[in-house]
């Protein structure tokens, strides 16, 4: 895979690991990006040795050091020239190779705790925009790394164009109902703005599998209670009456079109809601 820009990093606010990619390639996303909770995240490109990702895994695993995975990558692999490859380990280590035979503009950036890498660029300038997109932003690690990929294609991106591009974030225990590591998981696999649509999909992604920030939650009584069932009234799942009381068949109406709406992960058994919810509710069904 040639053609390719992506970021690799840590969060040491959560332990999130994660990488960011997008190509003038067909499916990045398949190719490019691993990440394993709690052990480290791996970017292989550039006529990709994809057994970079499941080896340098299981050597992070082993207690080795990004820079040390590297290492060892590259020394077992006689294609190691035509090469790059980004890591950065659960303590937030980062290391970067560029192969002398990777097509221009090629090269990376270190910095704490992620690691930039790009070749066949408009120049330098990307993969410097993209590690200080990364550092200027705040908040969740997706946001922070599809911030560096818009920094980056701002700069010139891939000479080539755009094709594709992949988002891939784990946490232990982050996925979809708590049964797997994979907090984000998308791809953007042929696309005429891969990154632009990335970002959309994040959007999505975060109301349907995200859970509620405690911030976030009220109380369902009074008026909310009655914006409720006035919803519920619309939508056909609640026949009562307008009381504006948060009871059991008002609770099992709004329930059924929670779970009807696939927002599962935001339910709440608690006599509470989610403003994300309730304001994807409003805009819906709303007046």
């Amino acid at each position: 895979m040639f053609s390719t820009f992506s970021i690799v990093a840590f969060d040491p606010k959560n332990g999130d690991l994660g990488v960011a990619v997008q190509s003038k390639f067909l499916a990045a996303g398949a190719v490019v990006p691993w990440a394993k909770a709690k052990v480290g995240a791996i970017a292989t490109q550039s006529w990709a040795n994809t057994s970079y990702g499941p080896k340098g895994l299981e050597l992070l695993s082993l207690g080795l050091s990004a820079p040390e995975v590297v290492e060892i990558l590259i020394a077992e692999d006689e294609g190691r020239d035509l090469r790059q490859v980004g890591i950065v380990d659960a303590q937030g280590r980062a290391a970067a190779y560029t192969g002398k035979g990777c097509f221009e503009w090629a090269g990376h950036v270190i910095g704490p705790g992620y690691a930039c890498q790009g070749n066949i660029l408009a120049g330098p300038r990307v993969v410097e925009a993209m590690a200080e997109a990364f550092e200027r932003n705040e908040g969740e690690l997706a946001h922070r790394l599809v911030a560096a990929l818009e920094a980056g294609q701002a700069a010139g991106g891939d000479r080539r164009g755009q094709q594709s591009a992949a988002l891939l974030v784990v946490r232990e225990k982050g996925g979809y109902g708590g049964f797997n590591d994979r907090y984000v998981d998308l791809r953007v696999d042929d696309h005429p703005e891969p990154i632009k649509e990335l970002k959309r999909l994040l959007s999505l992604y975060e109301l349907y599998f995200f859970k509620p920030r405690p911030e976030d939650l009220v109380e369902i009584k009074g008026e909310i209670a009655l914006e409720i069932q006035r919803i519920l009234l619309k939508t056909g799942d609640y026949k009562g009456p307008l009381s504006g009381l948060y009871d059991e068949a008002t609770k099992e109406a709004f329930k059924n079109l929670c779970l009807r709406e696939n927002l599962e992960e935001r339910w709440q058994e608690e006599p509470l809601v989610d403003l994300t919810v309730l304001n994807f509710l409003r805009e819906r069904f709303g007046p």
